[in-house]
């Protein structure tokens, strides 16, 4: 199975694996799934570590290296995704969340988070 990390679990996953539930590492541990990560996280990492963001301070490019080494894969961010997320209902306006839920749609992957704002949109996501 395909699954798309959203941010947080994506950080939680390459530094404080102990922040991660037992579910969440049932499933990022399971070889049959397929672990995918979005350009968008990378930028949303960015973003607000430059804000000084405590919950973001990490080096961006160790951490896109470190995923890429273990075996996870980037989704880039193309057009299809962006139109996705005019078909997105205005449950909250966070931009680096919306592109990752139209993302998860568009590509039939399930969209993995910690966060229940998330878990209120359509489509496959599954809280965590």
């Amino acid at each position: 199975m395909k699954l798309l990390l959203d941010t947080h679990l994506l950080l939680w996953a390459a530094g404080q694996p102990e922040q991660l539930s037992v579910a969440a590492r049932k499933l990022i541990n399971a070889p049959q799934n397929e672990l995918i990560f979005s350009a968008a996280s990378i930028w949303e990492i960015v973003i607000k570590r430059g804000l000084k963001r405590q919950d973001f301070e990490v080096d961006v490019r160790l951490l896109r290296r470190g995923l890429l080494d273990n075996g996870y894969i980037e989704l880039i961010i193309n057009g299809s995704h962006a139109l996705a997320v005019d078909n997105l209902p205005p449950i909250h306006k966070d931009p680096f969340d919306r592109i990752l839920i139209a993302q998860s749609m568009v590509e039939g992957m399930l969209l993995l988070t910690a966060d229940p704002m998330l878990a209120r949109y359509p489509g496959s996501i599954q809280l965590i």
